[in-house]
């Protein structure tokens, strides 16, 4: 079968700017056997070895953010003046992943008794799959590759269409600092019935995957058949956020704007939920549009830019299309006077940060993930009415409370049903802390020393003194 063509097209003028070929069917069949090939020796190299590798590839990621950056923004749409720390943020995520790997991965002793020896020895696994999004492809990417890779384990990259040039700088720059080519892989995509095929080759122990609800699924049905496969699953989110009466409305205002529209909002952890405490709701709702009054939307090329388009047309009609749900079923658009915001540039798939009041649960917006710059404030009578809000919800990735009385800002988080919850913070996957979902949010986690247990299998050895004089 001949290769499929995938073009790439620029959200800032909806032009095609890149093409990529798929793989025929014979390239795909021949990735799997030759990293099986690779891995049977690589699993052999020490960790010392490979810990080498991962601190020269990192420092290489560094010293070409602004190359990387630059493709990031003319692939996906983020303001030029974000996209570095990308970069910079990956790296940081990868050197902390390497620091605590010989920890992570060590033996673990059994109970000692004279005569034995006991312990839990973590075997790579074989070839691990990484399917992963556009949205944040490097910091995605490094939560999976790094701990993979330190595990012993082969690597076969599937990026998304959208951001193609990601693996094949990541290959690149890991063969430049030592590893055997085959040992990190990757193919151009868009055919499901491929992918299904990659996701059933014997050789794949592991599916990582990184996505919409939707596409899980159907990766983890495509693996269904298969007890020796495992499958992780970083999915969608719709995560809430409460703001407690007592904060600094002005402060709470900056940090939710941000961790709500920043990248367009197209992040799995954005905020895309607020409740307020109705004594401060209304000065709440000004502090937020003060903040939106000052923001830019438009060129990401510009550095001056805070917020860009989306990342397709279709994006950008899903987008708007729960904002006049939720204005039909009688929400307010309180969205702040912005010339950028009424005048964006007209080629790019821009839509501007909208703030919505008196929102409630029959609105798709507070329903349905809307990966958009969208802020949704409802107003709350009590905590115990914003966690019972926060919780209402099919996913569960993050959550966070806004509040000056920390004590009870983290008893509160223990009723949050969702993997991670910030107090006075949102949007910050802390590499010492496992990244894992709740709910419809996904399964199996990444970073943290949990971080590489989905990278290997384990082994009990089980020794005892030769019995005989």
């Amino acid at each position: 079968m001949a290769s499929e063509t995938l073009t790439t097209i620029s959200p800032t003028t909806n032009q095609p700017i890149l093409t990529r070929h798929g793989p025929t069917d014979a390239d795909l069949a021949a990735i799997p056997q030759r990293a099986q090939t690779a891995f049977l020796t690589y699993r052999q190299t020490p960790l010392s070895s490979r810990q080498k590798i991962v601190k020269k590839a990192l420092q290489l990621l560094n010293d070409r953010q602004d190359e990387l950056a630059r493709e990031l923004t003319e692939q996906m749409g983020r303001p030029l003046a974000y996209t570095a720390k990308e970069i910079t943020t990956a790296v940081a995520r990868g050197e902390y992943m390497l620091k605590i790997s010989s920890d992570a991965l060590a033996d673990t002793p059994g109970e000692p008794q004279e005569g034995f020896k006991r312990y839990i020895r973590k075997v790579p696994l074989g070839s691990v799959l990484v399917l992963f999004a556009w949205n944040y492809p490097y910091l995605i990417l490094v939560n999976s590759l790094i701990p993979a890779l330190l595990a012993g384990n082969s690597v076969i990259l599937k990026p998304s269409p959208q951001t193609p040039t990601v693996v094949e700088q990541v290959q690149k720059i890991f063969i430049e600092a030592g590893l055997e080519e085959d040992v990190i892989q990757y193919f151009h995509c868009g055919d499901f019935a491929k992918i299904e095929k990659m996701v059933q080759a014997p050789e794949v122990q592991l599916v990582c995957f990184t996505g919409s609800v939707a596409g899980g699924l159907a990766v983890q049905k495509a693996a269904a058949g298969r007890v020796d496969c495992r499958v992780g699953l970083e999915l969608g989110g719709k995560d809430p956020a409460f703001v407690r009466p007592d904060v600094d409305l002005e402060w709470a205002a900056e940090e939710i704007v941000d961790g709500a529209v920043f990248n367009s909002g197209q992040s799995c952890c954005s905020l895309e939920r607020v409740y307020v405490h109705e004594s401060v709701h209304d000065g709440f709702v000004k502090a937020v549009q003060k903040v939106l009054s000052g923001y830019k939307l438009g060129d990401p090329g510009d550095k001056s830019t805070n917020i860009g388009p989306v990342i397709s047309k279709a994006a950008a009609e899903r987008i708007q299309a729960h904002i006049d749900d939720a204005v039909k079923k009688g929400a307010k658009n309180a969205t702040p006077e912005n010339s950028t915001f009424t005048s964006p540039p007209k080629e790019g798939n821009y839509i501007p940060p909208t703030l919505l009041t008196h929102v409630n649960h029959t609105m798709t917006v507070m329903r349905e993930e809307t990966f958009g710059p969208v802020i949704p404030i409802q107003s709350v009578a009590s905590d115990s009415e914003a966690i019972s809000l926060m919780n209402d919800s099919q996913f569960g990735l993050t959550a966070s409370i806004w509040t000056k009385d920390v004590v009870e800002g983290e008893e509160l988080s223990q009723e949050v049903e969702a993997g991670t919850v910030f107090v006075n913070r949102a949007d910050y996957p802390s590499p010492d802390l496992a990244w894992v979902g709740w709910k419809e949010s996904g399964k199996g986690q990444t970073l943290s020393a949990f971080g590489f247990e989905q990278f290997s299998r384990l082994k009990s050895v089980h020794v005892k003194d030769y019995p005989k004089a």
